[in-house]
């Protein structure tokens, strides 16, 4: 008898989630078109080519927001490359609240004032806000995006729960009507079955011991040697977590056990 496959349909968005990032966008959208206008005629001042002054704001606003999502992406890489990002991303969203304050001043010094008139600072601050909520905007944007809310997460492990405590029903077999029937077994069929290892779910971590005997499996890299990555992969895909720490430990046994076994061919 076939085990029935029940289809567990993932909770529908989150209206709070989806209207963050609908007015997130509304928000980039805005800060680019006004930071876009000061930076086109900043362009046009510096005598770049009339139809080139419309990509000249691409490339300062649009490396922030590239640049935004590449640090996100880069979180759990290396420090010297998060900085060396953050470095590029920081010049460029100084040169575009430069630009747009230098075109706000400039114009409210040649400009004939007849109703409200400003002085150069405040206009300057003002005009720095533009460029700021454009790399503020992309950045919340991303994070509501990649980061799931609680309330999302609990009702994925109420979903998760109730297909496992259906499936455990409908595999159980049928109790028996007789009265003298011994209980255990069917104590223990009731129990719902081991569930595999699904993609998201806590790992076991995996001792010392087994990691090496995994790690003999698992195929050589570059040059005969012991391959982090390919011992990570074939323990992880047996269903069990490891540390960094012990996954370069079981790394440097198996590497230790290659050299002397080339020590002694030799």
């Amino acid at each position: 008898m076939s085990t029935p496959t029940l289809a567990v349909e993932p909770p529908a968005p989150m209206p709070l989630a989806t209207a963050i990032r609908t007015g997130v966008s509304l928000l980039a959208v805005a800060a680019f078109a006004l930071s876009y206008d000061a930076l086109r005629q900043m362009a046009a001042a510096s005598h770049i080519h009339r139809v080139l002054t419309y990509a000249f704001p691409l490339v300062i606003d649009g490396f922030i927001a590239i640049g935004i999502g590449a640090l996100l992406v880069l979180r759990a890489a290396p420090l010297s490359a998060r900085l060396y990002v953050s470095a590029l991303v920081g010049v460029a969203t100084a040169t575009s609240i430069w630009a747009n304050v230098l075109h706000a001043i400039r114009l409210n010094q040649q400009t004939r004032h007849t109703s409200l008139a400003l002085d150069d600072i405040t206009v300057g601050v003002i005009s720095a806000i533009a460029p700021l909520a454009l790399a503020g905007a992309v950045h919340f944007y991303l994070l509501v995006a990649r980061r799931p809310t609680a309330t999302d997460r609990h009702i994925d492990d109420r979903h998760e729960h109730a297909a496992e405590h259906t499936i455990a029903e409908l595999t159980a077999p049928p109790a028996s009507s007789t009265d003298d029937a011994p209980q255990a077994p069917a104590k223990r069929a009731a129990e719902p079955p081991q569930q595999p290892y699904k993609q998201g779910s806590k790992q076991p971590s995996v001792p010392l011991e087994q990691a090496v005997a995994i790690g003999h499996t698992a195929p050589l890299g570059r040059a005969g040697r012991a391959s982090r990555r390919n011992i990570e992969k074939a323990i992880r895909d047996q269903g069990f977590g490891i540390s960094r720490s012990r996954l370069d430990e079981v790394k440097n046994l198996l590497q230790a056990e290659l050299d002397d076994a080339d020590t002694g061919a030799g």
